[in-house]
């Protein structure tokens, strides 16, 4: 029997029956071509640096916020250093992913099925389903401690932003949630105020 070859990404997209216009059908691909044509410098630039923005402070999450606090305050700033080796990491990952998402035209789920199978595909989304519930029971309980600072009951608050997100998935479109999430990660310049009033020992 002769041995498996694995598949290439070229292979993936002439095997795909929605490779026609798959580029097109991508928004971000569709943005940065129509900012391109309007605009052109740092303009075009700006016009489609929004996606990668939020990508990049979606991290920032109240998990992530609790892990860095409580890290932080273990460890102080000796593993610093990791920093840049796992951003460095992230980057390379990141950009494999989406240089593969943009050549096929397809999701995770699409590409794990036409490589692996079904069974291999629906075990990724369990998974992935199980993590991102995980996920976003963590932001509801730290938007509902957040806003207890204030006072306001948690009865209220976690039932609201679970409302919020649940309206953004069904009933929001592409640019206005895109906006709302840029215009949020203007929140995040509040680590710089939080950092300088709290007066570490930068040593």
């Amino acid at each position: 029997m002769a041995e498996r070859r694995p598949t290439t990404s070229g292979e993936l997209v002439r095997k795909s029956p929605r490779r026609t216009g798959a580029l097109n059908r991508i928004p971000l691909v569709r943005r940065l071509r129509d900012a391109l044509r309007r605009r052109r410098g740092p303009l075009a630039f700006l016009a489609v640096v929004g996606p990668g923005l939020i990508a990049g402070v979606a991290g920032n999450d109240a998990g992530g916020i609790t892990t860095y606090a409580t890290l932080g305050s273990s460890t102080a700033l000796r593993f610093l250093w990791i920093l840049p080796l796992t951003a460095l990491l992230l980057a390379f990952v990141q950009e494999a992913v989406a240089r593969l998402g943009v050549v096929t035209g397809q999701g995770l789920s699409d590409l794990i099925r036409e490589r692996f199978g079904v069974r291999w595909a629906l075990f990724a989304m369990v998974i992935l389903l199980l993590a991102n519930l995980a996920n976003t029971v963590a932001n509801v309980a730290g938007a509902a401690s957040a806003l207890a600072i204030f006072n306001v009951p948690v009865v209220i608050t976690a039932p609201a932003a679970a409302l919020i997100v649940w309206l953004l998935v069904v009933y929001g479109t592409y640019r206005s949630v895109e906006r709302i999430f840029l215009a949020l990660t203007a929140v995040f310049l509040a680590y710089i105020a939080a950092a300088l009033l709290a007066q570490p020992n930068w040593a």
